[in-house]
């Protein structure tokens, strides 16, 4: 695209954000619907392929960057995608209403669980990006990319059995937690596509993948040529504007399920996606031919500690429960804003 004018490649990227916001719509509808019908979410292979489906267009643009020799790029989309994520919770927050913040409501602690796999999984980025080139597998796998999987499968594995099993009673009075995994169809709205058979339901699902993933790659290509045109950093682009247009389908199905009362499922979701979207890096080495993780720089180094952040601040509100709002938002999506603000700006002051 780099023989494209600057106002038609910054027509493509809205239009390709436009297309994952609605592809993201039909991509959860379909998911929910086929969860409901073959009673996918409550296994770990279930949780898998619901993880996968939220994270298409991080995958597409880390598949896209990777192949080009962005590293940078791919490396800034994952990890600081976490950060622009996590924040989709403030909006969830404002959605919910001014009586009682989203974290009051929530009331169980998966999502809590969820958020530690986030920061265990973070680290091993970090910790990833400071071993030696020559530690690679093969020479193109960071073992932190692979250990990074494994550790992911495993905590899906104990969150799983401690949802269905819990060790713990415990009260939260007030709390609306709304649906589980499994138990997605909401009593009281009608089901997606309910007259849809389900091999037309796997088709809309199929379609909305496709164009989930050319929306991806238009993303990541004329975003890259709009970011080198006006002089911004590869990993401050991916970091905020292209991790914002990815998480354009997590906007929607947020502020749905918080709308239908499902505060915990939107929370865990995102915190889910979150999880999974780092085990992105074992992808960005095999179609690079080599590590990622050591082309992240201090730059990610810096996002993925705000990543690590703004999930303890949320874990932490869950546990404590606040109970009043400002402005619409709890004290912990309040602090969690002062975090993310200051994140970026420094951004702007980190040694390249």
């Amino acid at each position: 695209m780099a023989g494209l004018g600057s106002p038609l490649l910054l027509l493509i990227f809205v239009g390709a954000a436009g297309a994952t916001w609605a592809a993201g719509i039909l991509l959860s509808k379909s998911t929910d619907a086929l969860d409901a019908r073959l009673g996918l979410g409550d296994e770990v292979g279930g949780l898998i392929l619901l993880s996968i489906a939220g994270s298409l267009p991080e995958l597409a643009i880390t598949i896209s960057a990777a192949a080009q020799g962005n590293l940078q790029l791919a490396a800034g989309n994952l990890i600081g995608g976490i950060a622009i994520q996590t924040m989709v919770l403030l909006i969830c927050d404002v959605a919910v209403g001014p009586q009682r913040p989203l974290t009051y409501l929530v009331g169980r602690l998966t999502p809590v669980l969820e958020g530690l796999l986030v920061i265990i999984l973070v680290a091993g980025v970090d910790m990833g990006s400071l071993l030696k080139r020559s530690t690679a597998i093969g020479g193109r796998v960071n073992p932190a990319s692979l250990g990074i999987v494994v550790v992911w499968v495993v905590g899906l594995y104990v969150i799983n059995r401690a949802a269905r099993d819990p060790r713990w009673s415990i009260e939260m009075p007030g709390s609306q937690p709304g649906r589980r995994r499994h138990e997605r169809a909401h009593p009281a709205q009608p089901h997606p596509y309910a007259s849809a058979s389900t091999p037309r339901v796997a088709a809309i699902f199929g379609l909305a993948c496709l164009v989930t993933l050319g929306a991806g790659v238009a993303l990541e290509a004329s975003g890259n040529d709009l970011a080198n045109r006006i002089g911004v950093n590869g990993v401050i682009f991916g970091a905020t504007v292209l991790a914002a247009a990815t998480a354009l389908p997590e906007i929607s199905s947020g502020i749905a399920a918080v709308r239908l009362g499902d505060n915990a499922l939107a929370m865990g979701d995102i915190l889910g996606g979150n999880a999974f979207q780092v085990c992105l890096f074992l992808v960005a080495d095999l179609v690079a031919g080599k590590p990622v993780l050591q082309s992240a720089g201090n730059l990610n180094a810096w996002l993925a500690a705000l990543g690590i952040a703004l999930t303890a601040i949320y874990g932490f509100g869950v546990i404590s429960r606040p109970l009043h709002c400002r402005f619409r938002l709890g004290p912990d999506s309040l602090l969690a804003l002062a975090f993310f603000g200051l994140g970026i700006a420094g951004l702007f002051v980190v040694p390249h």
